[in-house]
């Protein structure tokens, strides 16, 4: 993967544990994890400025890897920001729905769901069991963002708990989204 992006990597609710994908990439690839000030009680409005923080803190641009929560994060950083050109493009895995009747209190502050279209290319990864998001309200979100969408057939929440492990695959989704950020247009660029 190419070192002209930095990779950051977004946590949902309760962050992400040992077992999870993310922190696998983060000891594995050197992935740089966005650590929010409270993971139990999450505000919309303070993790936008963390993220927000982070992305100004270095010139070039970020390749967002974000899951559950995390996804939510980017949709609504995006329609805030002044500076979207500092991502190049997301893979937001098991978006949640925090709209439905049975989620938690702590998460009432992330509704409405941001569905402004993204400013940049994005994967949306989902599975078709997740038990915080239906397959068809992952499918309005995906459209409602405008987003490349991939379904894992029965994955759960895409998390520890789902037997991933490094989940090799997921690398894969994320070199594929880089490749494309590095197409034809972008070589035009660098050749100028």
């Amino acid at each position: 993967m190419k070192q002209d992006y930095r990779v950051l990597l977004l946590p949902g609710w309760e962050n992400s544990g040992p077992d999870h994908w993310q922190s696998r990439w983060e000891a594995r690839h050197g992935f740089r994890r966005v650590e929010q000030d409270d993971w139990i009680w999450p505000r919309r409005g303070d993790w936008m400025a963390r993220l927000e923080e982070v992305l100004l803190e270095a010139p070039q641009p970020a390749v967002l890897v974000a899951h559950s929560l995390g996804c939510l994060l980017v949709a609504a950083w995006a329609a805030h920001t002044r500076h979207p050109q500092r991502v190049a493009g997301a893979l937001l895995v098991a978006p949640p729905d925090v709209e439905r009747a049975d989620m938690p209190p702590n998460l009432y502050s992330w509704r409405p769901i941001t569905r402004t279209p993204l400013p940049f290319p994005a994967l949306v990864v989902y599975s078709e069991d997740d038990p915080f998001c239906d397959e068809r309200a992952a499918r309005t979100i995906v459209s409602d963002w405008e987003a490349q969408s991939m379904s894992l057939g029965e994955a759960g929440h895409v998390n520890g708990a789902s037997g991933l492990g490094d989940w090799p695959d997921g690398i894969s989704l994320l070199r594929g989204l880089v490749a494309t950020l590095e197409g034809p247009a972008h070589k035009e660029e660098d050749a100028r």
